[in-house]
C-alpha cells in the first residue's frame, strides 16, 4: 500500500483528507505540524506528502525547503494543500518546489486525480 503523509493542523480537514485517501486505497500517515512531518519523513517510506502551508511552528514553506534540501526526502513529491487561493499562489508554491497545488475547500474529483497522477 502507498503511504501518503498528510501535514495538516486542522483536525476536521485532517479527518476528511484521511478518509478520502483510505477510500482511494492509500495509507494516510498523520502529522499535525511541520516538526512532526519532518520527523516522520525520516522514519517512514513515503510515496507522497500533502502539505498545508499555514502550520504552527515551522510553516509549510520551511518544511518544503528542508525536505527538498535533504537527499533522503528530496525526491518525494510534495503537494501544497492550502487555503491560499489568491492569484499567483499556485505558481509561488510550484516555484518553491511543490509538485502540485490543491486549494481548499477540496474539489474531491480533482484531489483524487492529482493524487493518482503522482502515485501511479
Amino acid at each position: 500500500m502507498k503511504n501518503i503523509l498528510v501535514v495538516e493542523d486542522n483536525p476536521l480537514i485532517m479527518e476528511l483528507v484521511k478518509t478520502l485517501l483510505v477510500s482511494f486505497g492509500y495509507e494516510a500517515v498523520e502529522a499535525s505540524d511541520g516538526a512532526i512531518a519532518l520527523e516522520l519523513s525520516k522514519k517512514k517510506i513515503l510515496n507522497l506528502i500533502l502539505l498545508d502551508i499555514q502550520l504552527p511552528g515551522i510553516d509549510g514553506t520551511e518544511v518544503l525547503k528542508i525536505l527538498k534540501e535533504d537527499p533522503a526526502t528530496s525526491e518525494i513529491p510534495v503537494i501544497a494543500l492550502t487555503a491560499h487561493a489568491m492569484r499567483g499562489d499556485e505558481e509561488k508554491f510550484l516555484k518553491a518546489g511543490c509538485s502540485a497545488y490543491i486549494s481548499k475547500p477540496i474539489d474531491i474529483p480533482r484531489f483524487k486525480s492529482v493524487i493518482d497522477e503522482f502515485i501511479a
